[in-house]
């Protein structure tokens, strides 16, 4: 925080006082910056950029607010995640005591432009977008490369972090994948277009900024794993290939990140309690690619991803608005599969993630101040992607040996993984590899992705409170979010849904 007062006040200074040669220029207003200015002054000190940059992750986890709208589901990425995963059909309301997502589950807000929930989720990443942009501009635009090494990192990171915003407005505002439909207004250092453009458009920034990003960031030792690092960078890209049907770059890319950032697999006793090392709740779990360590001194209490999800935290899901996994979709779990355990089984915590996602102090309502930790990419994505994208580009070898590196862990062994995967082949492996992101990734705001990737049709089991029993196809008005009528009001070349 110190920090970023200080290049705030290094930057006033800056736009306030010129050097005295260019105060005797007759030509030139020293009264005001120009965007060369601060590019110069940023490449001589990128640290006048940096506090802008970490305003981007303190974005992603800020409680309430972060839109504009005081909501206890307003929660910066994590809150997207509960949206995306409800809307998905994998995460059931199955009690709705204080009224919090109900409408994200009655699918009444993904048909209604007038509800908040849109303009949390669209104004969220436009403030990314806005803010990566101004990082952007700092360091010279979108064509500079900037001269010194920090200076790179930190355009890496800010062309990563643009490219993430626009993959999640293009992946919740579009209901599927046409490169020709004009689907977001573009906004990037250099260009401004309140209008809608073409999905190709956002698309291809996406992917320019991600490679000039893995670029930019090779070599870049991160001190905190809240940072995108290069990693990161190529993760957000397999997930764009994967988006955009392009399996075998994506299968290159998920291939590179297995094979070369050393991340290892979680272990068999952190994926359940009360496994050695268990709960999805620490920034420092080796598995982790990039996540946020969520301190005292931050001031999380009730609203909080936590409180909405762990029976364990003083907050909502303890007190009555019950988040659990559908019973369609934890009746396919085996009985021997290690992600059962996750799950409570009897009274009010049935289909809760229990032994998944919990304070370690495992008191019912207990954590108030939040010091567990949110958990945004690790390595099983990759494995599972990887799996996904082999099969449907015609390699099931490889497809299938990811896939059973990954059960050999879950199913208790290498005899069970082959068991259950040797016999696949078709659309029954692809339908497999489908089934085990959804049980890996619970709660983690992914099924929805692979819903869409998949084409898939979400069909409710019988403990959600809304909806229940009912099916929606991956590219139904229901499944995707609306934009807001606020954007309507203020940006006139905004004139149709998508």
């Amino acid at each position: 925080m110190k920090k970023s007062v200080f290049y705030a006040i290094a930057i006033t200074s800056i736009l306030s006082v010129g050097c005295s040669e260019e105060f005797l220029d007759p030509v030139r207003n020293t009264n005001v910056i120009t965007s060369e200015d601060l590019a110069n002054y940023s490449n001589n000190n990128p640290a006048l950029v940096a506090g802008t940059l970490e305003g981007i992750y303190s974005y992603m986890v800020q409680p309430g607010g972060t839109s504009g709208i005081s909501s206890h589901y307003d929660l910066g990425q994590k809150g997207v995640d509960i949206y995306l995963d409800i809307l998905s059909g994998d995460t059931a309301l199955s009690a709705n005591t204080y009224g919090w997502y109900q409408n994200t589950a009655n699918l009444v807000t993904t048909v209604d432009f007038t509800r908040a929930e849109n303009r949390i989720v669209w104004t969220y990443y436009y403030k990314v977008i806005n803010t990566a942009n101004i990082v952007i501009l700092s360091l010279g635009g979108d064509d500079a490369i900037p001269s010194s090494t920090v200076g790179k990192q930190i355009m890496g990171q800010a062309k990563a972090s643009r490219a993430y915003a626009y993959f999640y407005l293009a992946q919740i505002f579009q209901r599927e994948y046409d490169p020709n439909q004009e689907i977001l207004p573009f906004y990037t250092g250099s260009q401004a277009i309140p209008s809608k453009v073409p999905a190709s458009q956002v698309y291809d920034l996406i992917l320019d900024d991600l490679t000039q990003a893995i670029d930019y960031l090779n070599g870049f030792n991160r001190t905190l794993k809240s940072q995108i690092d290069v990693n990161v960078a190529k993760g957000l890209l397999a997930y764009t290939h994967a988006a955009m049907g392009n399996y075998s770059e994506a299968k290159l890319v998920s291939e590179d990140i297995i094979n070369t950032s050393g991340y290892p697999l979680t272990t068999v006793g952190q994926l359940a309690f009360p496994g050695s090392g268990s709960g999805f709740n620490n920034v420092q779990t080796p598995s982790w690619m990039w996540g946020y360590d969520i301190t005292p001194d931050m001031g999380h209490q009730l609203v909080n991803w936590w409180g909405q999800m762990d029976y364990y935290t003083f907050s909502y899901q303890w007190a009555g608005d019950r988040k659990v996994i559908d019973s369609g979709l934890y009746s396919q779990i085996p009985a021997i599969d290690v992600r059962k355990n996750q799950f409570g089984t009897s009274g009010i915590t049935n289909g809760m993630p229990i032994n998944k996602f919990f304070d370690p102090g495992r008191t019912a309502g207990g954590q108030q101040a939040i010091t567990t930790d949110y958990i945004f990419m690790r390595i099983e994505e990759f494995y599972l992607l990887s799996a996904e994208s082999s099969a449907k580009s015609g390699d099931e070898a490889t497809a299938k040996n990811r896939l059973k590196q990954l059960m050999s862990i879950r199913l208790g062994g290498q005899a069970n993984a082959d068991a259950y995967v040797n016999p696949l082949s078709g659309q029954a492996l692809n339908d497999a590899i489908y089934l085990q992101t959804r049980l890996e990734l619970w709660g983690e705001g992914k099924s929805y992705l692979a819903l869409k990737r998949n084409k898939a049709t979400s069909t409710r089991g019988t403990n959600h409170v809304f909806r229940s029993g009912q099916s929606f196809p991956y590219n139904s008005d229901e499944l995707s979010f609306q934009i807001p009528q606020t954007e309507f009001n203020n940006n006139p070349s905004i004139t149709t849904q998508n």
